[in-house]
């Protein structure tokens, strides 16, 4: 039988050979006589298929996403492979330099040596010996999980990080799988950070938005028009609060979550895990390969040693309330005269400097306390620190050779060339609907869902008002339009991101579950479609062709996927129900 590896071996081999065969077909010589791969053509999406069905097929992530990056590579430099593979280095390095992706980085390695120091020191022992009095069961456990994503609703990176590590001991001992951990802390943490008001995204959406109209503004020539669309500009936030009803993939997911806790119903592969779990055959599934290996020796509890559960509460709380402060005091330092309020603040604050300091004065607590309390020598706290950032080093991995995929798809003008799909004439109202469907399939080949806004905002917003939406904005004639396409693209952005397994959100979900990310990718992809499709039907099509208003369509969406559980899924602690 022939293995996964030398399967994935022979499809690149395979496919490289049918590109060199084409290559008078997909590439063209420019001014100097160099082959280059047709910029922002059909042939751009080959480069994160590749990777992402691969992935999907074989398991074998690392090597997928290699061979994703490689193929872009090979166009790029006009199919030379020795070439490619020099590109693909670099664009490694590239996406390792970048110092927002730093910042990611060395933010998980000290939030992992956190959590090998809580481990190691009993904490993490001790907050699931406490929890155990409250969650008894599985259904409290997964209830006390969906909420605790209220708690760390500021930004999505540490929502997923800091969950996942605290929730993973109890959701291990009343046999939770992985699978829905994963799945309950992912559909959680992005669906909350685009739709509240205060989170580390909100400063990079006006912004867009209020970019956008301004520059639609300056490159009018009818000066009434431009008059409105500045207006609109200088109102960027009030057109982002109005279009919060019209999130209606982030709001049914978070609620799709909770209702399949609530109803203790589920189907598709998710109800394998959960059967198996329960069954006693295990978290994960035989052969799974972990993001986060947690069965090193340093992390293991010291025999003999008190048990604390504030030895884990105390360096978790520090990172959320350093967070807080950390941006508080970043944002306030960057506001412009005139500029006030805790949404302005937070929308300026600095993300990536206020996760780094929160998970240093984190990992500072947790030694602290186990070395003050003598439960850890200073050396042994130290081993421990290093064993976790250790344990979180193939998710590491992974990160960067997705980053380096979303950099082969900007070389070769992946989203680009999405985006001109909504270029064509078609009818206004349906515009909403095709954008979620654009900025989905961007997110989900990307893998980010920030560059998905970036690419898709400067294109729909002109589109639309060109189009007639928004004229005259608040109270004008289409508004409902421009606000279904604002969010649409936020929307879309989100669950693009949730079913791909190239995107950062979801690696880090996968890292922080200890979770094979595979296998969260399938048991959380039909769930995001399931929820993707309600909100496109009773949501995006009627709510733009003005037939009802967005509450009620998420009321709808809320009921029809009340009975789709209800009839569909199954309860994974009863006997299979033979059909």
């Amino acid at each position: 039988m022939i293995s996964k590896k030398w399967l994935l071996i022979g499809s690149v081999a395979i496919l490289s050979i049918l590109i060199a065969g084409w290559t008078d077909i997909l590439a063209w010589s420019d001014a100097d006589g160099e082959s280059a791969v047709m910029y922002g053509t059909w042939v751009s999406l080959i480069p994160p298929l590749v990777a992402i069905g691969l992935a999907l097929i074989t398991r074998e992530v690392v090597l997928s996403l290699f061979a994703g990056i490689w193929v872009g590579a090979l166009f790029v430099v006009g199919f030379n492979p020795i070439d490619s593979t020099v590109e693909s280095l670099d664009l490694l390095i590239a996406a390792l330099v970048n110092a927002d992706h730093i910042a990611i980085i060395v933010f998980s390695l000290l939030l992992g040596g956190m959590v090998g120091v809580m481990s190691r020191g009993g904490g993490t022992q001790g907050i699931v010996d406490v929890l155990g009095k409250f969650a008894t069961t599985r259904k409290k456990g997964q209830l006390f999980s969906w909420f605790s994503a209220l708690f760390i609703f500021f930004d999505d990176y540490a929502n997923t990080l800091i969950r996942g590590n605290a929730l993973r001991p109890m959701t291990d001992r009343l046999n939770i799988s992985r699978e829905k951990l994963a799945y309950i802390v992912d559909s959680t943490a992005a669906p909350l950070a685009v739709s509240a008001v205060i989170t580390t995204w909100i400063g990079f959406e006006i912004t867009q938005i209020q970019n956008s109209l301004s520059s639609l503004a300056e490159q009018t020539t009818d000066a009434a028009l431009a008059t409105q669309l500045q207006a609109g500009a200088d109102n960027a936030f009030i057109i982002f609060l109005h279009s919060l009803p019209y999130l209606f993939y982030p709001i049914l997911a978070l609620a799709f979550v909770l209702m399949t806790i609530v109803m203790k119903k589920e189907f598709g592969p998710m109800l394998t895990a959960e059967r198996r779990a329960y069954s006693g055959g295990g978290v994960i599934r035989e052969g799974a390969m972990p993001a986060t290996d947690t069965s090193l020796d340093s992390l293991q509890p010291e025999k003999n040693k008190p048990k604390r559960w504030y030895n884990a509460a105390l360096p978790v709380i520090s990172v959320i309330l350093v967070a807080l402060w950390s941006l508080y005091s970043t944002g306030s330092a960057a506001l412009e005269p005139g500029e006030s309020g805790i949404t302005s603040i937070i929308g300026n604050a600095d993300p990536f400097a206020a996760l780094l300091w929160a998970s240093f004065t984190g990992c500072a607590v947790a030694i602290a306390l186990v070395v003050f309390q003598k439960i850890l020598t200073v050396n042994q706290a130290l081993e421990s620190w290093v064993g976790g950032m250790q344990s979180m080093l193939m998710a590491v991995v992974i990160l960067i050779l997705a980053w380096g995929l979303g950099g082969v798809t900007q070389e070769v003008g992946t989203g680009t060339y999405l985006a001109s799909l909504l270029e064509d004439s078609l009818p206004l109202s349906i515009l909403p609907g095709l954008v979620f469907f654009i900025a989905a399939v961007t997110a989900f080949s990307t893998g980010t869902s920030w560059g998905t806004m970036a690419i898709l905002f400067p294109v729909v917003i002109p589109l639309a008002v060109a189009m007639g939406a928004g004229v005259g904005f608040a109270g004008g004639e289409n508004y409902g339009i421009l606000l279904g396409s604002v969010s649409s693209v936020m929307a879309g952005a989100v669950f693009g991101d949730h079913c791909s397994p190239i995107s950062d959100t979801t690696v880090l979900s996968s890292m922080s579950s200890a979770c094979d990310l595979i296998d969260h990718v399938r048991t959380q992809l039909p769930y995001a479609l399931v929820v993707a499709v309600v909100a496109l039907i009773v949501g995006e099509i009627p709510a733009a062709f003005d037939w009802i208003h967005p509450i009620w369509g998420i009321l709808v969406g809320l009921i029809i996927l009340y009975f789709i559980l209800r009839f569909y899924g199954e309860d994974p602690e009863s006997e299979p129900v033979l059909k």
